[in-house]
């Protein structure tokens, strides 16, 4: 009998019920949560590594490594990872990027991206605080409706789709811009990006990290927005250019901005405090910042990490 794989995760599989029980069955299985020189031990002992999107799969993390053969990440970013290094060192990467059958069950990101919406244009923040202030003012505060408003959307892909469609039940109009010019969509009118940027109320970002789209929201784009639009990214922080939206905050009081991702989200608690952004909003309300919350809800948490513990499971089938 072959000797068992080593197999570490920094990702909570206890809830994935008899597959979890397999693969532990199966495996010398270690799970490390956080501590990163723990997990720098123990991964140049693994042959297999399940990585979660809080530590960065880097050259100094993968400095030692000489079993490891296989990363597996439920997610679909894998901006956490340095796919350059695992191909130097010919580490197989599987994520859940191509799953388009799995990924098309999970809904959580767009929806998210509509409660940002609700919470800025419905004031719900202030509102609260008034109630924690034992105050009850109807009024003083008031939102805006969603319907014959215009959502513009960038990245008509899975997610761009929902939102678009989110948009559409809420009796919106919606604007999209995608690169890919020959995407159609039933009640959504195909524009240019500049058209989109100047005439939405409430724009939705739904594009992916590359190198082409750093900064793709900077101070030029911004410009374009009008002064009371809603911007919503629940992308990637380093798609908008964090200095220029911040200047764009403290110039456009009525301008609102709802992000469940930073630029920084891999730094520490005391990093963290002193992030501008994160201080902004600590004393403004038309910024709303989440912990990358997009797709963590018990359904889409659960179907990712149960499709990377079977496929983990039929790879120590073949190797066994």
């Amino acid at each position: 009998m072959k000797k068992k794989l080593n197999i570490l995760s920094t990702v909570d599989l206890s809830m994935i019920g008899s597959e979890f029980k397999k693969l532990k069955k199966k495996s010398n299985f270690f799970y490390i949560p956080n501590s990163l020189e723990k997990i720098k031990k123990k991964i140049n002992q693994a042959d297999i590594y399940i990585s979660s999107a809080k530590i960065r799969v880097n050259k100094k993390l993968l400095k030692n490594v000489k079993n490891l053969k296989y990363i597996y990440s439920p997610s679909t970013g894998t901006d956490h990872i340095d796919l350059s290094e695992l191909k130097k060192k010919k580490i197989k990467c599987f994520h859940l990027a191509k799953e388009r059958k799995l990924l098309d069950t999970f809904t959580a990101t767009s929806e998210l991206a509509f409660c940002l919406i609700l919470m800025l244009n419905r004031s719900i923040l202030i509102n609260h605080q008034q109630i924690i202030n034992n105050s009850w003012t109807r009024d003083k505060f008031p939102g805006e409706q969603l319907y014959n408003k215009t959502l513009g959307v960038i990245g008509l892909g899975r997610l761009g789709k929902i939102t678009a469609k989110l948009g559409s039940g809420f009796g919106m109009k919606v604007l999209g811009y995608d690169v890919n010019k020959k995407i159609k969509l039933n009640k959504v009118q195909k524009v240019s990006l500049g058209f989109l940027l100047k005439n939405s109320d409430i724009i939705s970002l739904h594009i992916h990290l590359t190198n082409e789209n750093i900064n793709f929201i900077n101070k030029k784009k911004l410009k374009l927005m009008k002064k009371n639009s809603t911007l919503i990214n629940t992308s990637r922080g380093k798609i908008i250019n964090e200095n220029d939206l911040l200047y764009f905050l403290k110039k456009r009081k009525t301008f609102k901005v709802g992000l469940d991702v930073i630029d920084g989200e891999w730094l520490s608690k005391n990093n963290l405090k002193r992030h501008p952004l994160i201080n902004y909003s600590k004393k403004y309300n038309n910024l709303i910042i989440l912990p990358h919350i997009g797709g963590s809800t018990k359904d889409s948490l659960f179907g990712a990490r149960l499709h990377i513990v079977k496929k983990i499971n039929m790879q120590i089938e073949k190797l066994s």
